[in-house]
């Protein structure tokens, strides 16, 4: 039976003609079923030129002009609109393989546009013919089998690329269960990374699994006490932590605190993690207000202050966590507070607060007491093990404080400008951000995004 099975999966699963040496592939099943993921990049285009649907065609082949969003500019070169694509990028150049309606219309319309530099060299071989020629500093052709063609592109004057596209060509394409699983008309993989995407006019959706979130496993959804707040802030995240990750969720909070607070004894910061860390349900739940930057960020105090935000977690036992924290008022600069402590450290205020069996550790004293104050008295179940919202707007008002010393002085510092300045007044235009999270085998997690536009009336694309 379970042969069966796995051979069922594997052939409803879509079949990408990918260069096995590619870093990253796209694959698209059907060219005629991207509509609505254009209409969101048309839109999205207005405000981010990256996102522009004219700039993703022109990586669709290596040198014919072709718009999915236009079926007649398909037709015009041989290419079945309804037939799949696969594009693998190699580090010596591009691979595009497509299937062809009329291969005759294709071999013309190639051959016009490779000419253009140089004599073409036409070979045939085990029943496909390869046609190569130069392009630019390298070179550039295609092999045609039947219906099919894999054109490519590369940036060296020799043949390495052209017998890998011959080989490719050779062996039928192999199924890949991974697409099956994932929703989309567009998909790429970059190692063992892989993404499907789909949208509408109004909205874009994303879904995948990914191994290189540095996020603890989560544990399967369930009743969160968190389960009926209303998401609120510029992030709003909900989650379960499974019990082996904890340890590295507090670890994470651990290392920020003592970072920032030179005179506070490492050993006792170790005993209080240690202490809290079996108390701890693993229910949490995130709140980013907004991001006010007052200091530079290339500091650890001015990254850990300029969002304004505050973390509950669920408790097992609240007076044994009141025992552990208990030593937190002999630091350096602590103060005793009704419900907790408040510790000086560099940059800022760090606020460690009770309410039963809820702990809430916060950098600014008001969200804190916002998210204190919005604790619902009874829980509600969560679809997933973690789910957030963001606000877009907020997100591009935080982009915009990246000062010119930071971006001058920072690699990571001047990516986030460069996000600022491409997404930022798509972001400001936008309506919200939501998703959630799984843990998936192997240490990697299943992540699904949900990007939405103000509503608008669809407008059909040009034919």
């Amino acid at each position: 039976m379970l042969p069966l099975l796995l051979a069922t999966a594997l052939a409803a699963a879509p079949a990408p003609r990918a260069a096995p040496s590619a870093d990253t592939v796209v694959h698209i099943p059907r060219l005629d079923a991207l509509q609505g993921l254009y209409g969101f990049m048309a839109r999205a285009g207005m405000q981010s030129v990256m996102m522009r649907p004219a700039n993703w065609n022109a990586e669709l082949h290596p040198f014919l002009v072709v718009d999915p969003s236009r079926p007649a500019t398909l037709t015009s070169v041989g290419m079945d609109p309804a037939g799949p694509a696969t594009i693998s990028f190699v580090r010596r150049g591009k691979v595009s393989c497509t299937r062809l309606a009329e291969p005759q219309a294709f071999q013309a319309r190639a051959g016009e546009a490779l000419k253009a530099e140089g004599e073409l060299k036409t070979t045939t071989l085990q029943g496909m013919t390869a046609v190569v020629a130069p392009r630019g500093p390298g070179r550039a052709g295609y092999v045609l089998k039947g219906s099919e063609a894999c054109a490519f592109a590369s940036l060296y004057d020799d043949d390495d690329l052209l017998k890998a596209t011959v080989k490719l060509m050779a062996k039928a394409p192999t199924p890949d269960a991974r697409l099956g699983k994932l929703p989309g008309v567009v998909f790429i993989v970059q190692g063992g990374n892989v993404v499907g995407l789909q949208g509408t006019h109004n909205g874009l959706q994303a879904e995948g699994t990914t191994s290189k979130l540095p996020l603890p496993p989560f544990k399967a959804a369930g009743t969160s006490p968190y389960g009926a707040m209303k998401p609120e802030g510029l992030l709003f995240s909900r989650a379960q932590v499974a019990p082996a990750g904890l340890a590295q969720a507090v670890s994470a909070v651990r290392g920020n605190i003592q970072q920032l607070c030179t005179g506070c004894p490492p050993a006792q910061v170790e005993a209080v993690a240690r202490a809290l860390t079996p108390q701890l349900t693993g229910q949490v739940v995130l709140q980013v207000d907004s991001v006010k930057v007052t200091g530079s960020l290339r500091t650890p105090a001015g990254r850990f202050f300029a969002p304004r935000q505050a973390l509950a977690a669920e408790v097992k036992d609240a007076a044994a966590v009141k025992a552990a924290l208990a030593p937190l008022a002999q630091f350096p600069g602590a103060q005793v507070l009704p419900d907790g402590h408040a510790l000086t450290l560099q940059g800022g205020r760090v606020f460690v607060r009770q309410k039963g069996t809820q702990l809430v550790v916060g950098n600014d004293e008001a969200v804190v007491q916002h998210l204190l104050a919005a604790l619902p008295a009874q829980g509600a179940k969560l679809p997933r093990a973690v789910d957030f919202t963001a606000d877009p707007k907020r997100m591009a008002a935080a982009l915009s404080q990246v000062s010119l010393m930071d971006i001058v002085s920072d690699q990571q510092l001047a990516a986030l400008f460069a996000v600022s300045t491409e997404l930022g007044p798509l972001l400001a235009g936008s309506e919200r951000l939501t998703g959630w999270l799984d843990s998936a085998a192997g240490n990697a997690h299943r992540f699904a995004l949900s990007w939405e536009l103000p509503p608008q009336a669809e407008s059909p694309l040009p034919p």
